[in-house]
């Protein structure tokens, strides 16, 4: 199995400072997630981690849920720092 480049766009001084922050666990979970997407593409049949990457998947959209009503701005700047979303067009 290949690693993959994690993403970096939380320097090392925040991530000690603010593990606990909503921006620091959707990371996390962003970077779980790609490992385990990886994972799958090599072993598919592999239920429990796929069961693994739904969770993580509901508990990454829950979070960025939680952040999009309390904080517009941070909430945009986070999903377009890692590029998972594409913003709402309202």
């Amino acid at each position: 199995m290949v690693k993959n480049a994690f993403i970096s766009v939380i320097s090392q001084e925040e991530k000690e400072e603010n593990k606990g922050s909503v921006e620091f666990q959707v990371f996390s979970f962003t970077n779980k997630i790609q490992r385990l997407t990886s994972h799958l593409e090599l072993h598919r049949k592999d239920y429990s981690s796929q069961r693994g990457l739904r969770k993580i998947l509901g508990k990454r959209q829950r979070l960025l849920a939680y952040l999009s009503k309390k904080n517009k701005v941070r909430y945009k700047e986070l999903i377009g720092q890692l590029d998972i979303r594409k913003p709402k067009t309202r």
